[in-house]
């Protein structure tokens, strides 16, 4: 590892960016490094920008992933090297996206379609919890509260820890899952005991999932920490409350899942169905 390398990491966890914005950053500037083989802090500034227009122009990245590179490359020459550089891409609209919910009988079916417990386990949590996948690998065995019948999610987005919903349903699988395995530290170890599972197996197992299952929906796992807000706001649950549960910072994210809750759709009267037809006159 060079001294620059050490010390833009130094730089970041001195900020306390989390792992995955580090890993992130790094890799940015590796690619701006191959890309004008050379030492990234040899490159010039003005270049950094042509790079970014490359991204845009020439590889068709998304804006969001530009934006990622241009931060990364802003740290770098910010705070590594000490050089006043801002590469700030003009702000543009994002295309918003509603994810694909799950009905209840669909995530029925994507349980029973895995046979191995620890990972039928791991989508229920993801699902009964609303968790995010780096919250989901970094369970530990003590983060499951059987007293208070909740889930402890440890320094997650934002460096905030909170609790979420633990049922009796999942308890008992818990249960039926560490007799068989035993975990001791890691909820969900991976091939060796003092190591997390990867995010990676995970998502193979949630893509099989489906298949088996027959469920042709667009989503990986994060689509079970959809389908858990918007159940719970179809089973009457306040915004407040899911809110808490999932880790947001405003209720403004939580009141999205509004939006594609079933019941306000059903609920509501179509405009066809409210034409008077001549035969009823």
């Amino acid at each position: 590892m060079t001294e620059l390398r050490k010390k833009m990491i130094r730089d970041m966890q001195l900020r306390r960016f989390s792992d995955r914005t580090q890993e992130s950053y790094l890799s940015v500037v590796t690619r701006f490094a191959k890309h004008y083989k050379q030492s990234p802090d040899l490159i010039p500034a003005e270049k950094a920008q042509d790079y970014l227009l490359y991204l845009l122009n020439e590889r068709k990245l998304s804006w969001s992933s530009c934006d990622v590179h241009a931060n990364g490359l802003q740290f770098f020459y910010r705070v590594t090297l000490g050089r006043s550089s801002t590469f700030i891409l003009p702000p543009r609209k994002h295309a918003q996206r509603l994810p694909e919910i799950l009905s209840a009988t669909e995530v029925e079916r994507l349980f029973a379609a895995v046979s191995n417990i620890k990972y039928r386990v791991i989508l229920m949590v993801a699902y009964g919890g609303g968790l995010r996948l780096s919250e989901l690998v970094a369970l530990k065995v003590t983060d499951i509260d059987s007293q208070r019948m909740m889930i402890r999610v440890e320094q997650s987005k934002g460096n905030k820890d909170r609790y979420t919903l633990l049922s009796q349903r999942l308890l008992n699988e818990l249960r039926a899952y560490w007799k068989i395995y035993r975990p001791k530290t890691w909820l969900f170890p991976g091939k060796t005991p003092d190591k997390q599972i990867s995010e990676s197996c995970i998502q193979k197992t949630m893509i099989l999932a489906k298949i088996r299952a027959g469920i042709r929906k667009n989503g990986g796992v994060h689509v079970l920490r959809h389908c858990f807000a918007t159940h719970l706001l179809e089973a009457g649950t306040d915004l407040r409350t899911i809110q808490m549960m999932m880790g947001h910072s405003s209720v403004a994210t939580t009141a999205r899942y509004t939006r594609i809750t079933a019941n306000r759709i059903r609920c509501t009267p179509s405009p066809l169905d409210l034409l008077v037809r001549p035969s009823q006159v």
